[in-house]
């Protein structure tokens, strides 16, 4: 049987989880919105203890959340619902990443395109953005400052406290990308100058097609969001439509059990990937990115193109060689191009992503097949 090793691209949904959302759809399958009879009531009651479980993971009020279809509807919330804000104060800079996901990138390059000014940090050969020039890049009329967490192809860490330290001192609204890190790495989250976190249930072993995002208020203020579409007023008028109850009972169960399991997690898939690391290092392998998440390991072996390593693993373990929001485009990860890497060993990556399901790894199966294309 192939062991899933892709869990930066979507994480299977747990038992447990299954179960509530399988039981909602069929005994408590009332619309949250309907407040005359109990079926209504009781999905009400679902919603609201469901945000009280997201916002638990980061230490935010259950106001502060509301349910999306998952981060990239999350990213695009922020981004763009921003903008009426922004040309209202004449605050049309955005700064940004090389290395954002594309749910980042393509509405920030929407707004680019309708005359706001953006800044795209530069990252070193390791993947870190570049802290000196997030510095300098700061101005009086930057609205926002959006930064991942977790990269979603190298696993790399973000120097978010440093960050949010950094914009101590200035007005900027600050966004996190937090689909790869959000109850899996329980750090950096909880600070309250982070304004927005954007999350996915299925990167946390809830099913796909729910997310959240979280709004933390400054003071008594609210966020300047409006809505980027109109039907209906739900989620405080930012996200119209009828929720997904069941997704949403599921994201919020998921988010209990991260809440009490990450640190187990943790230890688990560090010892998996510390294996698997030792296994690759025996082929040459060189490893992409540095303080990167236990997660995730991204490293290319010098003489092996990821595509053909990819098919030899077939049928031992599920890999993949970038984004799976992007892997059909068969184009060189904007990620690793940002860092720096050469063609080749970009034309070699492959990541490998452990989750708390991953139990047993066929290293020397792994291995073996992998000698054969050198």
């Amino acid at each position: 049987m192939t062991v899933y090793l892709d869990y930066s691209a979507t994480t299977p949904v747990l038992p447990e989880v299954a179960d509530l959302v399988h039981n909602v759809m069929l005994e408590e399958y009332g619309n949250a919105g309907s407040r005359t009879h109990e079926y209504g009531l009781n999905a009400k009651r679902m919603v609201e203890f469901a945000r009280t479980q997201v916002a638990t993971v980061v230490n935010a009020d259950k106001t502060e959340v509301i349910f999306t279809s998952g981060a990239t509807e999350s990213n695009n919330i922020v981004i763009l619902g921003l903008r009426e804000f922004a040309e209202k104060t004449n605050k049309k800079h955005i700064i940004t990443s090389k290395i954002e996901h594309k749910a980042i990138l393509e509405p920030v390059n929407y707004l680019e395109q309708q005359g706001f000014d953006v800044t795209y940090l530069d990252v070193t050969p390791d993947g870190q953005i570049n802290i000196e020039q997030l510095k300098a890049s700061l101005r009086d009329d930057t609205v926002l400052v959006s930064i991942m967490h977790i990269n979603n192809e190298t696993g790399v860490i973000q120097p978010i406290n440093e960050i949010c330290h950094i914009l101590s001192v200035h007005n900027a609204y600050f966004h996190v990308d937090a689909a790869q890190s959000f109850g899996k790495y329980p750090f950096d989250l909880e600070n309250k100058r982070i304004d927005f976190i954007s999350i996915s249930g299925h990167k946390i072993y809830a099913p796909k097609g729910v997310g959240a995002l979280i709004m933390r208020r400054r003071g008594y203020t609210k966020s300047p969001l409006v809505p980027i579409y109109y039907g209906g007023g739900q989620e405080k008028g930012l996200r119209p439509g009828t929720l997904a109850t069941p997704l949403v009972a599921g994201l919020g169960l998921a988010c209990e059990i991260a809440t009490k399991n990450s640190s187990e997690w943790i230890k688990e898939v560090a010892v998996l990937k510390y294996e698997f690391t030792a296994m690759i290092t025996e082929l040459g392998a060189v490893i992409n990115g540095t303080n990167t998440s236990p997660y995730v390991l991204n490293f290319s072996i010098p003489g092996i193109n990821s595509e053909a390593a990819i098919v030899q693993l077939k049928g031992i373990i599920a890999v993949s060689n970038g984004s799976a929001c992007t892997s059909n485009s068969y184009t060189p990860s904007h990620v690793l191009v940002a860092m720096g890497i050469d063609e080749e060993r970009i034309n070699g990556a492959i990541r490998v992503s452990f989750g708390a399901c991953t139990k047993k790894i066929p290293y020397r199966d792994i291995q073996n097949q992998l000698k054969k294309l050198l």
